[in-house]
């Protein structure tokens, strides 16, 4: 009678407290997203404040939660590429790469390795990026400012009428006219003139063109 009274007892026990960590557990998943939700709360807002100290807690917080968070990695990078720390930003851009591989995390990359003179690794970089997302001029621009560096004029003009074309604007034209003038070719430098000022004229703007500062590229 005893041992039955004991058997009791503990199924009591055992079914009681059972049942409530199963759903404390059930619990777990979402007190975990809320706090994420709070951290990147705090980063997007320390970044936009420019309280990089308190956006770069938060953001090595949530990679103590979640430590193959991309995003997280990506967002760190920036931050570090703003204070000129760019060994610790290339490390996040890479790792962030690494995890999930993203058109952004390796465009950015590419722009440190660019902003540190290792134009090889930059090239590599914003040609991986590229494969991954070939549709956005700012990318085919970036490309274009490697190859110069590189020496390879050729394919620095193609990405450059490949970003003109992507984006018809004053500004992609104003580059590849830049380019163009450098290098005397003045056909081709004409022709981007008609199309900068057939431009001015759809959008009402005066037709004669204000040549814009030589950007190097």
């Amino acid at each position: 009678m005893y041992s039955v009274l004991l058997f009791c007892i503990f199924a009591y026990i055992v079914f009681y407290h059972g049942g409530k960590s199963a759903s404390y557990l059930v619990d777990v998943p979402r007190l975990i997203g809320d706090r994420l939700g709070k951290l990147w709360e705090i980063a997007h807002h320390g970044m936009r404040e420019n309280r990089l100290l308190r956006a770069e807690k938060a953001l090595l917080t949530i990679l103590k939660i979640d430590e193959k968070n991309a995003a997280a990695y990506n967002r760190l990078g920036i931050l570090y590429a703003k204070q000129r720390e760019y060994r610790d930003a290339i490390d996040c851009f890479e790792i962030a790469s690494s995890i999930e591989p993203s058109a952004s995390s390796l465009h950015n990359l590419g722009l440190i390795y660019y902003e540190t003179e290792n134009y090889p690794k930059a090239a590599t970089a914003f040609e991986q990026a590229l494969r991954l997302e070939d549709n956005l001029a700012a990318r085919h621009i970036a490309y274009a400012k490697v190859q110069e560096k590189l020496g390879n004029d050729k394919l620095m003009l193609h990405e450059l009428e490949t970003a003109a074309k992507i984006e018809p604007t004053p500004e992609s034209y104003n580059l590849l006219l830049s380019a163009y003038e450098s290098r005397g070719m003045n056909d081709e430098a004409t022709k981007v003139r008609k199309r900068i000022n057939r431009i001015a004229d759809s959008t009402g703007q005066p037709k004669r063109l204000v040549r814009p500062r030589r950007v190097v590229i």
